[in-house]
């Protein structure tokens, strides 16, 4: 990612103070202890911060410290890194990213105003049952009626579906277009049904349909523009994840290095043996390569360049490749400890491995990006 603003670091440093006072590791332990996700007191104080405006135009109500949005929306995900901190930022700024490139952006105006203040909170449901990660071909059917939609069929694996009040949602209709919907959570038809997850504080839902009428209002851009607008949610979402899992990889590292050299074994810090440095230096190189491949991502969908989908499947690929590998092994230089429910490390581990199958897994990215490569070799 490119270097940061005055402005941005300032923008930054205000993120990390307010999750260090808001959303430190304590926190996400008692929201867990008492079966909550996330506050909604803190998020609209989030929200008030301009976290949920950094992708939204200025006519709009929203606006970016750097000129860059999604620069500065990456840098605040990284910095949720550090604390795994709560909250709905992604599902809502992946509706946003839809909404604010809609043709019809002005008949959701309201919507995302709401958002923008937490008054509202919005998620993106892309994944179905049995299915993996293909949010360009939905199973859900939106048939046409007198002045709308009725739609019939399941998602699930919705983030925050099971606090969200808006549910932005891919459908096929009757003609095979493909077509986006916003459209209420607690609506005639609309039933959620909230599925565990392995993170303490990340929350899921089943979002079912059954004979669901939306009227026409409900629609977000047009059929011809349905397949640009989840490409971008897509990759809006797959760059904020990495960023944050780099986040979190700089503090296993920094817990782990610290340790290492706290750590007395046979009347030595253990950081001074030299099979203990080997392993402290590869786990370095992989924490560069994860850092430099998740900012180059950021900055190919900032840039809106032709080749930001070969860039964040090659992100979260190896990231969710690499990251486990790099926590367990910081796990295993603390030895006993890093096992146990009291230390922190097992929170990073879980937030890890939870983004790893999240917006596709490693073996789905790497499918897309051989075919995408196929298709571009010159014939023999």
């Amino acid at each position: 990612m490119s270097e940061l603003s005055t402005e941005t670091e300032l923008f930054v440093a205000t993120a990390r103070a307010f999750l260090d006072k808001t959303a430190a590791l304590s926190d996400q332990r008692d929201l867990h202890a008492r079966g909550e996700s996330y506050d909604e007191a803190w998020w609209r104080q989030a929200a008030e911060l301009g976290w949920a405006g950094l992708l939204v135009p200025e006519q709009l109500g929203g606006g970016s410290v750097s000129g860059c949005g999604l620069r500065d929306l990456a840098a605040i995900a990284t910095e949720i890194g550090r604390t795994v901190a709560p909250g709905p930022l992604y599902p809502i700024s992946m509706v946003l990213a839809g909404l604010v490139d809609a043709d019809n952006r002005q008949a959701h105006a309201h919507s995302i105003a709401a958002l923008l203040c937490g008054e509202l909170v919005a998620t993106w449901a892309a994944d179905e049952p049995g299915r993996g990660f293909h949010p360009h071909q939905p199973a859900l059917a939106a048939t046409a009626t007198d002045g709308g939609y009725r739609l019939n069929g399941v998602k699930d694996r919705v983030e925050a579906g099971d606090r969200a009040d808006l549910v932005l949602i891919g459908a096929r209709t009757d003609d095979g277009a493909l077509r986006q919907f916003l459209i209420r959570t607690d609506a005639p038809g609309v039933r959620v049904t909230p599925q565990p997850g392995i993170d303490l504080v990340k929350r899921f839902a089943r979002i079912e349909f059954c004979d669901a009428a939306v009227d026409a209002s409900a629609v977000v851009g047009t059929a011809a523009q349905a397949g640009a607008l989840i490409e971008r949610q897509t990759q809006v979402g797959i760059a904020l994840v990495c960023a944050e899992v780099a986040g979190i990889l700089d503090a296993v590292m920094t817990m782990t290095v610290d340790w290492a050299r706290d750590r007395y074994s046979f009347g030595r810090p253990l950081a001074s043996y030299q099979a203990i440095k080997h392993r402290l230096a590869d786990m370095t190189m992989w924490l560069h390569a994860c850092r430099a491949i998740a900012d180059g991502a950021v900055d190919k969908v900032a840039a809106r360049d032709a080749d930001a989908a070969m860039w964040v499947g090659a992100a979260k690929s190896y990231l969710g490749e690499h990251a486990g590998r790099l926590i367990q092994e910081c796990v295993q230089l603390h030895g006993g400890i890093g096992v146990t429910w009291e230390h922190d490390l097992h929170l990073y581990l879980r937030r890890a491995t939870l983004y790893r199958g999240l917006l596709g897994t490693p073996a789905e990215h790497h499918q897309a990006i051989f075919a995408a490569a196929s298709s571009t070799e010159p014939a023999a």
